[in-house]
């Protein structure tokens, strides 16, 4: 960034997201009763996806584009940029990123992908950079609220998704120009090509598999970064997504997140036998999956909420189908399985802000669990909505292809089953 201000604003947005300067201590209570400002935030997101997003949410969806005006509208009342998002970090229970997905999400998911797709970006430079680097890259995954920007997280490969450890991506350290030179090409990249920030993972020793892993940021303009396919997708169809191809890409020795020193030695812990302290995908993802199923849960909401008011609505046999035992159950079964994967939820996110110890994988089970409660509600809402349900001009059909990805991205429900198992077992399951 060349506007000075602006490095100090992010750099006080970093400090307070990671509590620098704060008195130890052993941190928030957990409670379920929200304070004045979450619910200041609840509402404010509730009434922009009420307001501009569900009035757009089909156009974007059949049209399969980037909804650039609905990210402009964000970015013009404060809710696309790091400034938000430094304040949704800010709080010390964890709670206030997961609320304002849900309401988003309720709104729409593609476009609430749309919106929300930097922030794993950004969430990869907050957890593996220097506070030098969070300063200098994560406004600019953002851009102005003028000229909104957006930014990818890049992992996944053709041959490498649930085992990240395929990654096949190299990363080679010139030292004669103090540049690294990045060849591979990666899947499935949410904003992928279209972004202005592209952070990649990268294999800096193959041979250590996983272990041999390091996060780079790449800047915007650089040569030898193309975008590939773009995926045209059952859901979600408003969010970017495509292939990035990485040709001889040179980027300076100082886009490696967290510095060369710091990887060094983390090698040469691995080389010793050593454990390694942290694995750059895995540690993004395990700090985004309460998030990611605080999203899951919005789009469960929203099926509930409108068959809901449907059922209420709809006559058959000279009533309310709500009065019908089999709808009203329905119902209920989606009310309750809602609101325990909240429940899940928060707890993850909770316990991954306030510095507690995932003892079974807690932020596995939140994702698992409200991943599979979207399919499984969008669904039952299909079936109350009957043939209307299955038609595109009733959102439900729309919501339940926006919620099968959540049993699938950044860890399928099989994977965080296995990490459930493994954590509670203390055996390596295969």
């Amino acid at each position: 960034m060349s506007d000075t201000a602006g490095v100090a604003e992010a750099e006080q947005l970093v400090a307070e997201a990671t509590g620098e300067g704060a008195e130890s201590g052993d941190g928030p209570r957990f409670t379920l009763e929200l304070n004045q400002d979450q619910k200041d935030i609840r509402e404010w997101v509730h009434g922009f996806a009420e307001g501009v997003v569900r009035p757009a949410a089909e156009e974007w969806d059949e049209r399969e584009e980037t909804p650039w005006p609905v990210i402009q509208e964000a970015a013009k009342i404060g809710l696309y940029g790091f400034e938000a998002l430094g304040q949704f970090w800010a709080d010390e229970t964890g709670l206030t990123l997961p609320i304002a997905n849900e309401e988003l999400f309720w709104g729409d998911a593609g476009i609430g992908m749309a919106i929300m797709g930097t922030s794993l970006a950004v969430a990869a430079i907050f957890g593996q950079g220097t506070p030098e680097q969070m300063a200098e890259w994560i406004p600019q995954c953002f851009g102005t609220a003028d000229d909104p920007k957006v930014a990818s997280f890049c992992s996944s490969e053709p041959d490498a998704g649930s085992d990240v450890s395929a990654i096949r991506t190299t990363a080679k350290y010139d030292e004669a120009t103090d540049e690294w030179i990045l060849n591979g090409q990666k899947a499935w990249a949410t904003n992928g090509g279209i972004a202005d920030i592209h952070v990649v993972i990268a294999s800096v020793d193959r041979e250590l598999r996983s272990r041999g892993h390091a996060a780079f940021v790449i800047p915007p303009g650089t040569k030898g970064c193309e975008q590939g396919a773009k995926v045209k997708k059952h859901g979600l169809r408003a969010s970017h997504t495509a292939d990035v191809h990485l040709d001889d890409c040179r980027i300076p020795g100082a886009c490696l997140l967290g510095g060369k020193e710091k990887l060094d030695e983390r090698l040469a812990r691995v080389r010793e036998g050593k454990r390694s302290k942290s694995q750059a995908a895995m540690q993004t993802f395990e700090a985004s999956r309460p998030t990611v199923g605080a999203q899951a849960l919005g789009i469960a909401r929203a099926a509930y909420e409108y068959s809901l008011g449907y059922a209420k609505e709809r006559q058959q046999f000279g009533r309310a189908i709500i009065e019908n035992q089999a709808i009203a159950f329905a119902l209920a079964d989606m009310k309750l399985e809602i609101d325990a994967a909240r429940l899940l939820v928060w707890r993850a996110a909770w316990m991954g802000r306030s510095g507690q110890k995932f003892e079974n994988a807690e932020g596995s089970m939140s994702k698992l669990k409200a991943g599979e409660v979207a399919v499984w509600a969008t669904e039952r809402a299909i079936q109350i909505l009957g043939g209307n349900g299955y038609t595109r001009e009733f959102p439900v059909e729309r919501m339940h292809r926006d919620s099968k990805i959540y049993t699938i991205f950044e860890g399928t429900s099989e994977i965080q089953r296995l990490v459930i198992s493994r954590a509670i077992s203390g055996v390596h399951i295969q």
